[in-house]
């Protein structure tokens, strides 16, 4: 028999009601709390915090408050990455940030999503899909990365776009939804 938390890193549906995953996740908004109230300046109280709640937190990488996930666990951000102000990290599923990537302002990244069925869906199931944005990489302010999408290494992302599909290596992609302009 899987556990709930077993289903939803599965990317089967799995009910968020389930009492490890609520308990995970209740223990997750209080470290965000914490997290969210110090002063940007404080790089020991920040970096402190985000070694309990995140799953990896590479050296030198910087996360600027305010932060929103569900777990926490589910996130590895690499070294000498970037995550600026009020960005949102659904981590439903794995969410692996490269080294040295740069999140602007207000990047929405979900693994959450849900059946299409509607009485599946009322019924409090739910899915997740992992996302992987790839070393280098660079995404623009208020873009926002869909469930199982990978990034690739040094892609730029432009502001304002939602990437509903993969991108490769090496290129610029801007729009909703998402597509490549040219290679970098």
């Amino acid at each position: 028999m899987t556990t709930q938390k077993e289903r939803m890193l599965a990317g089967e549906n799995y009910m968020a009601s389930d009492p490890e995953l609520a308990t995970a996740h209740a223990r997750a908004q209080t470290l965000l709390a914490c997290f969210n109230a110090l002063q940007g300046d404080n790089v020991d109280g920040l970096t402190g915090i985000l070694g309990q709640l995140l799953g990896h937190l590479g050296e030198g990488a910087i996360v600027k408050p305010t932060l929103r996930c569900d777990y926490g666990w589910n996130i590895s951000i690499g070294a000498r990455s970037f995550v600026n102000y009020d960005c949102v990290l659904l981590d439903c599923n794995t969410i692996t940030i490269g080294e040295e990537v740069q999140i602007a302002p207000g990047v929405h990244i979900y693994t959450a999503t849900h059946p299409l069925d509607a009485a599946t869906r009322r019924a409090g199931w739910e899915s997740a899909l992992p996302v992987v944005i790839g070393s280098g990489a660079w995404l623009g302010g208020r873009s926002i990365v869909c469930p199982g999408v990978t990034i690739g290494e040094n892609t730029v992302v432009g502001a304002g776009s939602v990437v509903t599909k993969d991108l490769p290596a090496n290129v610029l992609a801007v729009g909703s939804p998402c597509r490549v302009i040219r290679s970098i």
